[in-house]
């Protein structure tokens, strides 16, 4: 679910944005005014939430963004399994499996703790360790 659309002169460093069907954040933005009768431009370096992927766009500052909608929420590990933890969460108590793309978190987690997990346009990951 898209939050705001936003114009590209308006991102700052740590926004969500939505770039090919996926959600990034941006690391660094440069904007740079051009002459009398053109446009700004802007130079977007963002990575992917999910995949971890890296990316750098220029697009005119009139260039418009979806702004995604992130909800953060607690949970309490269950039990680990190839690199997806049961879990459950703690405001709904509600059991899901949820990916863990990063090892080293995957690696801390261990059963009957609690740890943060982010939905992100309805794909569900584990980010953090409570």
């Amino acid at each position: 679910m898209v939050l705001k659309i936003i114009n590209s002169t308006e991102i700052k460093v740590g926004t969500n944005i939505i770039l090919d069907g996926e959600v990034y954040t941006v690391k660094k933005i440069d904007i740079s005014k051009t002459g009398r009768h053109g446009h700004a431009k802007c130079r977007i370096e963002a990575v992917g939430i999910i995949s971890g992927n890296k990316k750098v766009i220029v697009v005119p500052g009139h260039e418009r963004f979806e702004v995604p909608e992130i909800r953060k929420n607690k949970a309490q590990v269950l039990s680990k399994g190839d690199k997806k933890a049961s879990v459950m969460d703690l405001g709904t108590f509600e059991t899901m499996e949820i990916d863990c793309p990063e090892e080293d978190i995957f690696n801390s987690l261990e059963e009957n703790e609690n740890c943060e997990y982010w939905d992100v346009e309805g794909i569900k990951i584990i980010k953090r360790k409570l």
